[in-house]
């Protein structure tokens, strides 16, 4: 292992010791770097929606047993690095989906080992805070738009829940591939997602036919990006082009009829942005799509929403209250 700076044994976490519990301050050892892996200093820690799934016990999918350090996101420096680790050196900025799922440690300490596939460099015009914000959201909806619908120019894009996390950062990606951009929100979200430069639906009072036939004189959209799951993929499948259009959730866990898709003889797929990190496979995709996310962030074209309340570890669960209450507006981030 190889290091640039004296790094103390120890270290402040949160631990979450049983399901549905306050987080707790605990003094656990700092990890060391294995094979692959490099030791960052964290900086700031992303807060998503399903944090607080697993925090209450809900979040199955994400294999996390208690007690455990929760956090996804991450941004810092890296500090040391363990053998066979060649793209990242002591000192470097980086970012990434690294932990809080699968045994792997999470993100809400002052340290973490992590794998190497999993981060990239930080583009140097957004802040920590900013990079925090962006791993989860953004491979989401790379992997949904970019892998499987395969975005591309002068197409019409549906985005649902275009002012969420996912669904803010998916806008921004759809007009960086030259597509035209819609997408539903509430009243108080319509201003947000027209700033970000997407035409804005007002789902409680348009019908489905009713912007499919005006925004597509009832062709449909060539991608609907569902971002909401539930009722709204069902939707889904009534908003998209005939023949040729491609749907794409990241929340397709329910019971849904195919019919509505099956006789425009449209496709769906399914995004599942953990798998990496579960199976140890296609780690380094993620990696490479964090690398895009910062080419995008130092041209201008991409910039995380952040709530703009600052917070410690200490107020992490008032972070996760914020976002259980529905109060946040933009991704909430821990300074760590």
């Amino acid at each position: 292992m190889s290091t640039d700076t004296q790094i103390n044994d120890n270290m402040k976490a949160l631990v979450l010791e049983n399901y549905g519990e306050a987080f707790k301050v605990k003094t656990l050892p700092v990890p060391v770097p294995g094979k692959g892996q490099v030791l960052v200093r964290i900086i700031a820690s992303g807060v998503n929606p399903l944090d607080t799934k697993i925090k209450r016990g809900e979040g199955k999918h994400a294999r996390q047993a208690v007690p455990a350090v929760l956090g996804l996101d991450l941004a810092g420096i890296v500090v040391a690095i363990g053998a066979d680790v060649t793209d990242f050196k002591p000192g470097d900025e980086v970012y990434g989906m690294a932990g809080g799922i699968g045994g792997r440690q999470g993100t809400l300490a002052e340290y973490a080992a992590v794998d190497a596939a999993l981060l990239a460099p930080k583009a140097a015009n957004i802040s920590m805070r900013e990079a925090a914000a962006l791993p989860l959201v953004f491979i989401t909806a790379w992997e949904g738009l970019v892998d499987r619908a395969q975005v591309k120019a002068g197409q019409r894009v549906l985005i649902h829940g275009g002012a969420g996390g996912i669904g803010h950062v998916a806008i921004q990606l759809a007009r960086a591939f030259g597509a035209t951009v819609f997408a539903t929100g509430s009243s108080h979200s319509l201003a947000v997602i027209g700033q970000l430069g997407a035409t804005a639906i007002d789902y409680k009072n348009m019908s489905v036919k009713e912007y499919v036939d005006k925004y597509t004189d009832g062709e449909g959209f060539d991608i609907v990006f569902d971002t909401v799951g539930g009722e709204t993929l069902s939707q889904s499948f009534e908003a998209v082009r005939t023949y040729t259009g491609h749907v794409v959730s990241a929340l397709g866990w329910g019971s849904h009829s195919l019919a509505p898709l099956s006789f425009r003889g449209a496709t769906y797929s399914g995004v599942f942005t953990l798998l990496p990190m579960l199976t140890g496979k296609g780690m380094q995709h993620h990696g490479d799509i964090l690398k895009e996310a910062s080419k995008l962030a130092a041209n201008g074209q991409l910039k995380p929403l952040l709530d703009s309340r600052s917070l410690s570890l200490e107020d992490t669960n008032l972070a996760y209250e914020a976002i259980e209450s529905g109060s946040a507006r933009g991704k909430l981030v821990i300074n760590t």
